[in-house]
């Protein structure tokens, strides 16, 4: 795994580090430095940013309550946000909870309208300010459909934003207290937190890096962008122990219901233009990807301006990783290099026997 993080490093990354725990014991690696200042060593208990690995803490909320028949996954976004989902071809009451959470909605994603010039001019002019959701999910109402619902699939942040919303609308609880409750408290995860517009992250941690342009400066972009870093669909923080904790726990059943487990673990699959590895498949709040040992492993993603996270468990929970890149190219060659390396890593850390 050290060497994997170093591949990682090479590739560009400034900072990786790696946490795998299996039957054996744990393995960490770092890589790389901390910050391109002091250039100290990646801190061996950082704490990330989780980025839209908050959707899986979102999705497991709304399955419990599914489980507690507060609502159902075949319930309109109309029946439970009336009013909400409209306007430009929008039509909620044709859009299920299913459809938001497996992204089959169709509903257009906001980040691209709170970030339409992607330079180091814009992420500084416009990184305090932040939208309550329902600003958020009225900008994507502007915009038609990307597609009927249903009958597509496409990633849409604007989906978990409205997921944040129905929780608020059953529970009279943000969807911030329930996670605490549901989730934290019970699985002692105290160094995870849901800080909403808060930009600063505890400390330890290793500084976040964004080139906008190619070839251009490495701009520290550990203050978060707000627009896009501040809801149910990407706000989390935490550290890459608790990260492993939950997922194994959430595989393993202690968080759902057999059957509601079942829901969340029922895939379809990823067009093969989206940017995922072929045959990766998405649930509701967990994504499905192949193993080159067979198999595959479940988990999810998270990424912002300046870092990337990656949540990974084996199917039956035996072996979970969490991965950290500290910076991010603005070169897609360059990108692609670091991703294939990321996904490197992962692979090789879940397929070893030991």
């Amino acid at each position: 795994m050290q060497r994997d993080a170093d591949v990682l490093r090479d590739a560009g990354v400034t900072g990786v580090s790696a946490r795998l725990v299996t039957p054996s014991g744990t393995v960490t690696a770092r890589s790389g430095v901390s910050d391109l200042v002091s250039r100290r060593p990646v801190p061996e208990e950082g704490y990330l940013r989780l980025g839209s690995i908050t959707k899986t803490f979102v999705a497991t909320v709304v399955l419990q309550l599914v489980d507690e028949q507060r609502l159902t996954l075949d319930q309109t976004v109309e029946e439970l946000l009336p009013g909400v989902v409209s306007g430009a071809g929008n039509d909620g009451r044709i859009i299920s909870v299913r459809d938001l959470l497996h992204h089959t909605s169709g509903l257009y994603d906001y980040t691209a309208d709170v970030f339409p010039d992607p330079s180091a001019q814009t992420y500084y002019t416009n990184r305090w300010h932040a939208y309550r959701p329902d600003q958020l999910v009225a900008m994507a109402m502007r915009h038609t459909p990307d597609f009927a619902p249903g009958t597509d699939w496409a990633y849409s942040n604007t989906n978990y934003v409205l997921a944040g919303m129905i929780i608020q609308k059953v529970t009279g609880r943000s969807w911030e207290q329930e996670v605490h409750d549901r989730i934290l408290r019970p699985l002692g995860l105290r160094h995870t937190d849901t800080p909403g517009t808060w930009p600063f992250l505890p400390q330890p941690h290793a500084a976040n890096y964004q080139q906008f342009a190619e070839e251009g400066p490495m701009t520290d972009a550990t203050i978060p962008y707000r627009p896009f870093d501040s809801g149910a669909d990407g706000s989390m923080t935490g550290t890459a122990r608790d990260l492993n904790h939950f997922l194994e726990a959430l595989v393993r059943g202690r968080l759902l219901t057999p059957a509601a487990l079942a829901a969340m673990r029922a895939t379809v699959p990823v067009p093969p233009d989206h940017g995922h590895p072929a045959g990766t498949r998405d649930g509701l709040g967990l994504f499905f990807t192949p193993l080159s040992c067979g198999g595959g492993y479940l988990g999810h993603g998270g990424s912002g301006f300046g870092y990337l996270v990656r949540a990974a468990t084996t199917t039956d929970g035996r072996r979970t990783v969490t991965v950290s890149a500290h910076s991010r190219p603005a070169g897609a060659p360059t990108a692609a290099r670091q991703e294939d390396a990321l996904r490197e890593l992962i692979d090789h850390a879940l397929c070893r026997t030991a």
